[in-house]
């Protein structure tokens, strides 16, 4: 279920704070580079104004990159910021009479 459309998107509002206060860092001359924003705010939503940042987002253990981009709009942090990462089994050694056959010798 979606939120309803009168209450508008959600942001956090020290999150809000931040970003205004990177647009003003941007805007200065004086001051080089885009900042960094840091966030736990997983279910902040990103809006128009967040475009060009680069935010790092929690995702329960460490710090994950996120530079925010016009596609991104409309989603939440939380869903550029995975908690779970793949795990792939590793290949073992191969043991007895197909061991031949697997490294290729021919009869």
């Amino acid at each position: 279920m979606s939120r309803s459309v009168w209450k508008g998107p959600f942001v956090q509002t020290t999150l809000r704070k931040k970003v205004k206060r990177a647009q003003e860092h941007s805007k200065d001359p004086a001051k080089k580079g885009v900042p960094i924003i840091r966030t736990t705010s997983r279910c902040s939503m990103i809006l128009e104004e967040h475009v060009g940042f680069r935010f790092l987002v929690h995702n329960g253990k460490v710090f994950k990159n996120v530079s925010v981009t016009s596609r991104m709009v409309g989603h939440k942090f939380g869903e550029f910021s995975p908690t779970r990462h793949r795990y792939f089994f590793k290949k073992g050694k191969v043991k007895g009479k197909l061991a031949s056959k697997a490294r290729g010798k021919k009869k």
